[in-house]
């Protein structure tokens, strides 16, 4: 299976409890969106070991670029419902590259029928 992590999933992993979440992401080796490396690293309050393990993280994944196709399926998105363009657009990418997004707010997400979800903390 293919999956695309959601930004909770990689601000979840840094955490030392949640060691789970780092076999399986070398496991799964999924794809991060570009919106991921703007919301994780963008933070404003990290701390300097928290920067530290996200530029390694993001240095070592690879990123998918939000094209215009992924544009177009956050926009169809929108106009369907409420929700925030961040997750539109991770919605979006999920969707058009056929992956499952990988997050732990599935509540969020649960309303789209065409998105497959995994919830690891479940």
């Amino acid at each position: 299976m293919n999956y695309l992590l959601d930004s909770n999933i990689i601000i979840y992993s840094a955490k030392p409890a949640n060691n789970f979440l780092r076999e399986f992401i070398v496991k799964n080796n999924p794809k991060i969106s570009a919106l991921s490396y703007l919301e994780v690293l963008g933070y404003h309050n990290l701390n300097n070991n928290e920067k530290k393990y996200f530029e390694i993280f993001f240095n070592t994944s690879g990123l998918l670029e939000i094209s215009k196709g992924i544009l177009d399926e956050a926009v169809k998105l929108r106009q369907k419902q409420k929700m925030t363009i961040g997750d539109a657009i991770i919605a979006g990418t999920a969707i058009k590259d056929n992956l499952t997004l990988v997050t732990r707010n599935a509540k969020d997400f649960i309303r789209i029928k065409e998105l497959k979800l995994f919830n690891p903390f479940e």
